[in-house]
């Protein structure tokens, strides 16, 4: 699934081709896909013009005037693509909107998980998911304080804490397993037993690995794209993810790997002890 730094690296290639373009045609190939009904999606997107682009979390707003917004959630496998309207269609395009330019943006999704929901401007937050969505991972937004009390009342792992898009918005599974490795965390350590200063030293982690990884246009583990349907470059500088018995850049002990809430898990048994016991 792509996380924060793919959809931000989405967001932002999406904002430089198609924002300022009018939506003459809607196309659905996939009915389920878009919200409330097709009928209803294609009549509140045609003839209106994309103002902007936004994210929160893993979610795409975009922004029409004539007030009228889209949630868009990529999913597992989800890319947008902009393309001329003489390139044929892949088999996997669900969702095509022409311009009056003769562009098109197109959907494509593998697996057919994502949606898009059209509501009036300024009720993007009623969509589910972004109801209960916690803060985004920046200095200005998720605080010390907010993590130290809100990890205090958690017994779970931090791993399933970092990926609950409740408590933070835009962690996945590779930048969890990135970001403890980094802050030196058993990704099963119970979140109410991380001191202070271990929360502080996480904190600045997820910042500077989410910057890493939206400089380099974020991870192409397995199909993920940008806008212009290129691949991002960070899978080439992760530490532990889906790097399984090869040595840990820091002490040279294999990579272990775990499941945590369903997930696989990457860590180095010696950097990353489980430790009982400690508290905040």
């Amino acid at each position: 699934m792509p996380e924060l730094p793919e959809v931000e690296t989405v967001r932002r290639g999406l904002e430089a081709l198609v924002a300022g373009k009018t939506i003459k045609k809607i196309d659905i190939y996939y009915p389920k896909m878009v919200l409330p009904t097709a009928q209803e999606f294609v009549k509140a997107l045609t003839g209106k013009t994309i103002t902007s682009i936004k994210r929160r979390g893993k979610y795409l707003l975009f922004e029409f005037d004539q007030d009228v917004a889209m949630v868009s959630h990529l999913r597992m496998e989800g890319k947008y693509t902009v393309h001329t309207h003489d390139v044929p269609l892949n088999k996997h395009d669900h969702v095509v909107f022409e311009f009056t330019d003769g562009q098109e943006l197109r959907y494509n999704d593998t697996r057919k998980f994502g949606r898009m929901v059209v509501v009036p401007a300024g009720e993007e937050y009623t969509v589910a998911g972004l109801k209960t969505i916690g803060p985004e991972p920046t200095p200005e937004t998720l605080s010390i304080d907010y993590l130290a009390v809100t990890m205090k009342k958690h017994h779970k792992a931090i791993k399933s804490f970092l990926l609950d898009q409740n408590m933070i918005a835009g962690l996945g599974n590779i930048y969890c397993d990135e970001v403890l490795w980094l802050a030196k965390i058993h990704p099963l350590q119970p979140t109410n037993t991380i001191p202070l200063g271990k929360i502080v030293t996480l904190r600045q982690m997820i910042f500077d690995e989410l910057e890493l990884a939206i400089r380099a246009k974020g991870t192409t583990v397995f199909s993920y794209l940008d806008a212009s349907g290129h691949a991002g470059s960070f899978q080439n500088q992760l530490h532990v993810y889906q790097r399984t018995g090869l040595p840990c850049e820091r002490c040279g002990t294999p990579i272990e790997r775990i499941k945590v809430s369903q997930r696989g898990t990457h860590f180095c048994p010696f950097c990353q002890k489980l430790i009982m016991g400690e508290h905040t």
